[in-house]
């Protein structure tokens, strides 16, 4: 780890202090001691430590009051708490550990448990503090380690920045309510490209409102964003009232305050690769690089990427890789929630609250609403049909099209 870490033990066993002390200061780590069964909280928070560890012996209630004062706190709610506890006390108090506890170890702990048991509730509780609340995805700090790794290893790697087009016209029509699901939906679909068609080590983020980011690898870039400016595309257009979708615009209030005709959402993925022989020494320079790309892909209407890869012609312009979407795919698919609505199976309302479940489960929608017992399987499976047959009829048209030709 890079910074030396703070752990702060309540205890008054000497023994353990020694053993601690002894153990924790060879691996490097800063070790502080309270012999008080009840420390002073405003002590704790100024020294801030990355964890604290709490000797419950003979079951003191004290010692587990100080766990619970912790967490009520909104200076220390993050710190985690690990509490040693003798075996025999265990049982009657683990209704009380779930209060303020992150984890817990059988006392006399085992020094190398017990500094696993550590690291593993700081990352958690890192994860846990710098994950966006709407989505779950990393954000912050977590996003920049992420960069700052891939920086540092010297491997070739694609970042991306990923944003939403006139998403600001549609919360103003709409409602910031429905605007998180935009952004929910969003989450759920770069997550499952980046799994599908991208690496088990890929990194997807959540900057923050409409703001992501990903790392992939070269090869891998193309099939993610492609696949998912398709399905922003195809899906998120529903969100809008059935006028608004066919008109292709709403009318939105601009900076001026006068009435606009603002186009549907779109998006934007600005990319970045990170050649072996590419120079770029760290995430600022990095961040300046995609702002240049993304500054030239807002001036293009419509759902694109494009990496800052720059070939060099013989008029020395800027090659340019700009994705456009299947128009005829947008107008032929139709999400299983709309034909459900549509044919009056389910109301708004269901489909919203099976929607956030897919969104954050990722399970089928069609599951999730038969289990909810919101439709039976036969009624789902004619749905799915209903769909396939869209496509299916788009596929032969676009034959027979061809063939006139």
């Amino acid at each position: 780890m890079d910074k030396t870490l703070k752990i702060l033990v309540v205890t008054d066993d000497r023994d353990l202090r020694q053993v601690l002390k002894f153990s924790f200061e060879g691996w490097g780590y800063e070790v502080f001691f309270d012999e008080k069964p009840h420390p002073d909280l405003q002590r704790v928070i100024r020294m801030s430590p990355d964890v604290v560890v709490v000797d419950v012996h003979s079951g003191d209630p004290e010692r587990l009051e100080i766990c619970e004062l912790l967490k009520k706190d909104f200076a220390t709610v993050y710190i985690p708490v690990i509490t040693l506890i003798n075996k025999k006390h265990l049982r009657q108090n683990l209704l009380d550990l779930r209060h303020g506890v992150d984890d817990y170890l059988v006392n006399p702990p085992d020094p190398l448990e017990l500094r696993i048991r550590i690291e593993m509730a700081i990352k958690r509780s890192k994860q846990s503090f710098y994950a966006n609340p709407l989505t779950g995805l990393p954000g912050g700090v977590v996003i920049e380690e992420a960069l700052n790794e891939r920086l540092v290893s010297g491997e070739p790697f694609v970042a991306g920045h990923i944003d939403i087009d006139n998403f600001k016209a549609f919360n103003d029509v709409y409602g910031y309510l429905k605007g998180d699901r935009i952004i929910m939906q969003l989450a759920y679909m770069l997550t499952s490209c980046v799994r599908n068609w991208g690496n088990s080590s890929d990194f997807v983020g959540h900057i923050g409102g409409d703001d992501f980011v990903m790392i992939t690898t070269p090869e891998r870039y193309n099939s993610i964003c492609q696949s998912f400016i398709c399905m922003f595309d195809t899906i998120t257009p529903f969100h809008y009232s059935p006028e608004d979708r066919e008109r292709g615009y709403v009318m939105a209030k601009c900076r001026t305050k006068r009435l606009k005709k603002v186009p549907l959402m779109s998006v934007t993925i600005a990319l970045f690769i990170r050649n072996i022989d590419e120079e770029v020494h760290n995430i600022l320079e990095l961040n300046d690089k995609i702002a240049e790309v993304k500054k030239y892909l807002k001036r293009i209407p419509g759902s694109k990427y494009m990496a800052d890869r720059r070939i060099k012609q013989k008029d020395d312009h800027l090659t340019v890789q700009v994705f456009s979407n299947d128009e005829s795919l947008i107008e032929s698919y139709k999400p299983l929630g709309q034909i459900l609505l549509e044919s009056k199976v389910i109301n708004r309302d269901q489909l919203d609250e099976a929607l956030k479940a897919h969104w954050k489960k990722g399970t089928r929608l069609g599951e999730i609403l038969r289990d909810m017992g919101y439709l039976t399987e036969d009624v789902l499976s004619e749905a799915l049909v209903c769909q396939q047959r869209g496509l299916a009829d788009e596929e032969k048209r676009e034959g027979s099209e061809t063939v006139d030709s």
